[in-house]
């Protein structure tokens, strides 16, 4: 039996997604998206999972797709465009789907995310770095436009930004991506598991019914005219005001008290 390619780990409430398969660097071969798409699908019915910590065995985080497999499918004389239509759609539905999880995702990056491991991270919903490690979307090197990448990078960081790092090919460093929106915080290497670890605790910590319905809001609202995102927004805030932890955790601010809250807080 082959190593799994994704494992997971749960520990009271914070769920660790672990890419499995460093001899090809995290590569998102077809057998990772399968696997990222089940764990995707099980943690959206998931109800004890409040947050998801996503991180990269060996020595780097991901890099990006696999070049061996994709060659191997344009190549495929009779359905070599569909098959790698198939693919990005593929790899597609496992960017939105984290980004559409009722639990936060933190990418907890190292060594290199590059193409679509620099989509990873910037379809994640926060990231902690280690000091050194590189970020780009450098497709542009072996004649092949981050295309899809750019779409969570163009997203996450400065159009001129974007630009120049999908035309240029090279890479940024950690502290450039705080600097410039990619990543949340770079920290020392040995530090980046107790980092992401109490970023993920913090969040954990508030009312996750709170948390979710926030979620689901940020990613809509973002898309709308600002009219359409206050009208929409506001009809999510009564939502919020009518559930009966919110009342409780309003209640114990008011009284000075810790709120008495139906479920973990």
């Amino acid at each position: 039996m082959s190593e799994p390619v994704l494992i997971r780990e749960d520990d009271d409430g914070v769920v660790t997604l672990t890419l499995n398969d460093p001899k090809a660097l995290n590569a998102l071969s077809d057998r990772m998206l399968a696997a990222l798409q089940d764990q995707i699908n099980r943690l959206n019915e998931d109800t004890e999972a409040r947050i998801v910590i996503l991180q990269g065995a060996g020595k780097v985080f991901c890099a990006g797709h696999d070049l061996k497999e994709m060659q191997a499918k344009r190549q495929s004389t009779d359905k070599g465009a569909a098959a790698l239509k198939d693919l990005f759609d593929r790899c597609a539905a496992v960017m939105t789907g984290l980004m559409r999880l009722p639990q936060p995702v933190i990418a907890q990056v190292h060594g290199i995310a590059t193409a679509a491991g620099c989509q990873m991270v910037a379809s994640c919903d926060m990231a902690v770095a280690a000091e050194g490690t590189k970020f780009g979307v450098n497709g542009v090197n072996i004649g092949l436009f981050c295309s899809t990448p750019m779409v969570a990078l163009s997203r996450n960081i400065a159009r001129k930004q974007a630009f120049e790092m999908l035309t240029s090919g090279e890479f940024i460093d950690a502290d450039r991506a705080v600097e410039l929106g990619l990543i949340n915080r770079s920290v020392p290497a040995d530090r980046l598991v107790q980092e992401t670890r109490a970023l993920a605790d913090m969040v954990s910590s508030k009312m996750s019914g709170a948390v979710r319905i926030g979620k689901r809001a940020f990613y809509e609202q973002i898309e709308m005219p600002i009219e359409d995102a206050y009208a929409f927004t506001g009809n999510i805030m009564v939502e919020n005001m009518k559930r009966d932890d919110t009342a409780e955790g309003i209640a114990a601010f008011l009284e000075k008290r810790s709120p008495d809250w139906p479920e973990k807080p």
